[in-house]
């Protein structure tokens, strides 16, 4: 791995679930151990999101969900902070230019920023950082 990895929330998300576990997860997990590991803060509300609707569902136990949201605090996660001028420019530009959304965008754009690959299932933003040249890192 990369000594430095952007991960989006599909990626960390896999590796809360053990029906969405695969080799590639599995394997990224191994490798985020003493890696630096980044993504926008909008990843906060977005795993707990996810965890949550899981568990009204009952797709998980609350429980669950509580040991899912420790591996994530575990993993030492670094957070880019949430700034108008990134958000409002840089993001929202490069969302118009991908057709992505706003959030997808913000992970590309974190990876460009950062000059460093991404980790994440989401088919669309896995073919726009192709198109742009960010590497990825398979999850």
């Amino acid at each position: 791995m990369s000594a430095r990895l952007v991960v989006d929330s599909s990626a960390l998300c896999a590796l809360c679930f053990e029906d969405e576990r695969s080799e590639h997860s599995t394997a990224l997990l191994e490798a985020l151990e003493g890696g630096e590991i980044w993504a926008p803060a909008l990843v906060l509300w977005e795993v707990g999101n996810v965890l949550l609707m899981a568990e009204r569902r009952r797709r998980i136990s609350q429980a669950e969900r509580v040991q899912a949201l420790r591996l994530m605090n575990d993993l030492g996660l670094n957070l880019d902070p949430p700034s108008s001028a990134v958000v409002w420019n840089a993001v929202v530009a490069l969302a118009e230019q991908t057709a992505l959304t706003s959030y997808d965008a913000a992970y590309l754009e974190l990876a460009l920023r950062l000059e460093t690959p991404l980790a994440s299932r989401d088919q669309q933003l896995i073919e726009q950082a192709q198109r742009l040249g960010v590497p990825l890192q398979p999850c």
